[in-house]
């Protein structure tokens, strides 16, 4: 299995308009793979614009968030190609297509990093930010995983929030719980009254 490191990933479209999406980037040998699904716009904004900035962020809200449509997050210039970093992360890899790769469901762009820099001491994740990482992912998936299983990781997960979470995990937590009850409401729903 490949490394994949989670991170927030900012295009550009043809005019110039910043969007950020959290993705995981997957190592391939000297390149990094961006596959976005499709439809999406980082699909559309790497088509449009061959470059993206992966942002590395110990703030687990903005994985929430993009995931939760929360995604208006203080940007700045990226340094070396057009485009945006997160304003604050802890560094910055800027990327350059130089592979494209199609595929039915997701597309590849295979990437070189053409600069990174750090702009503060990386402090690790605790419990409750891998928990929170956890979650993003799995929300992304609410209707590829059957529910059983939605549920038993969601029990576990529960345990490093309620043990090592701060104010801003329990707020990434809430606005994922929000998708998560609404999943919940929306297969309850569909299901067959009772006779």
């Amino acid at each position: 299995m490949p490394r994949i490191v989670e991170t927030i990933i900012t295009t550009t479209d043809a005019s110039g308009e910043a969007y950020i999406a959290p993705l995981g980037l997957i190592e391939d040998g000297a390149h990094w793979i961006i596959a976005p699904f499709k439809p999406s716009r980082t699909l559309e904004n790497l088509r449009a614009h061959p470059f993206a900035v992966a942002s590395h962020t110990d703030d687990v809200r903005v994985f929430a968030g993009g995931v939760t449509g929360r995604k208006l997050w203080p940007l700045t210039a990226a340094t070396t190609i057009k485009g945006h970093r997160l304003a604050d992360c802890v560094s910055h890899w800027e990327l350059k297509i130089e592979r494209f790769i199609e595929d039915e469901q997701r597309p590849r762009f295979a990437c070189a990093i053409v600069h990174q820099e750090t702009h503060k001491v990386w402090e690790g994740f605790n419990r409750a930010q891998a928990a929170v990482l956890e979650l993003a992912v799995l929300t992304t998936r609410l209707n590829m995983l059957p529910s059983e299983k939605v549920e038993n990781e969601l029990k576990y997960l529960e345990i490093a929030i309620a043990k090592t979470a701060g104010p801003r995990e329990e707020e990434a937590w809430e606005w994922l719980m929000e998708k998560i009850n609404a999943w919940r409401q929306a297969r309850f729903d569909k299901s067959p009254e009772p006779r």
